[in-house]
């Protein structure tokens, strides 16, 4: 997302765009509205501002000691995740001798949460168009040419390239969403093992109760710890009977709605 310390038309029209703009990118902001005002106050009721999680702002509720505090304020809701209503008092100490007084709500700018999925075989794709629909960010990675000749989902970004060289240019957060799929073993365990050294929410791997096995073993073997272990959905998905892609992509849908809700 592009620094906000630039010079700004704030019109409505103008407003909106940006704020759309931004819960499309893979940074947390704050909404920030002034939704009352009382006496004499630098703007008025309805009056709004961005606040990215860099401290950066689109638009202003005033200045002054005022904006810098509700900047400090929204980046304290981007943490907790929750909106607030703040009261500030617009005397001397605020830096603004209006004397009058404002509330601003504050809630954070929900932004589609990413999901990588490693090998766009009938499941991944399946997933991939699943996920779409309930709103993540996908992307669809797999090292043949073939698995994307024609090929062209709405919203959904597909990745040709080695998996291995590809890791370095995606972009891993504490909200991402892996699940490995590959067609091969020894290649979901090797994606596996580079994942689990990023950031990420949840990570999950496809495979029969014998494959998982197989795979925590020489996980071990090269060092993964038993904690670090814990953390993948293996068997990946809800444990519901199903054996269509369909079925088994609504399986692991399940788990991502399950872990993103809570």
């Amino acid at each position: 997302m592009q620094n906000f310390n630039e010079s700004f038309n704030q019109s409505m029209d103008d407003f909106y765009s940006k704020l759309a703009e931004i819960s499309t990118k893979d940074q947390k902001s704050a909404l920030c509205i002034l939704i009352s005002t009382l006496g004499s106050t630098p703007r008025k009721t309805g009056t709004k501002m961005i606040v990215a999680q860099d401290g950066s702002i689109v638009g202003t509720i005033g200045g002054g000691l005022l904006e810098k505090r509700v900047i400090d304020q929204a980046l304290e809701v981007l943490k907790s995740g929750e909106p607030k209503v703040f009261k500030h008092i617009l005397t001397q100490k605020e830096g603004m001798g209006c004397g009058g007084q404002v509330e601003v709500y504050i809630e954070p700018v929900s932004t589609p949460p990413q999901l990588f999925i490693f090998g766009a075989g009938h499941i991944g794709k399946t997933l991939a168009k699943q996920a779409n629909w309930i709103g993540f960010n996908v992307s669809l990675i797999d090292d043949r040419a073939e698995m994307f000749e024609n090929y062209k989902p709405e919203n959904i970004t597909c990745i040709h390239s080695d998996y291995r060289e590809c890791m370095e240019s995606l972009s891993f957060s504490d909200e991402t969403y892996i699940v490995v799929m590959t067609y091969d073993h020894d290649l979901d365990r090797n994606i596996l093992q580079l994942c689990l050294q990023k950031p990420y929410k949840y990570i999950g791997m496809i495979g029969s109760k014998a494959k998982v096995e197989t795979s925590k073993k020489i996980l071990k073997e090269n060092g993964v710890s038993e904690a670090t272990l814990e953390k993948i959905n293996w068997p990946i998905g809800i444990g519901i009977a199903c054996q269509t892609p369909e079925e088994i992509a609504i399986s692991i849908l399940a788990k991502l709605i399950d872990t993103r809700r809570k």
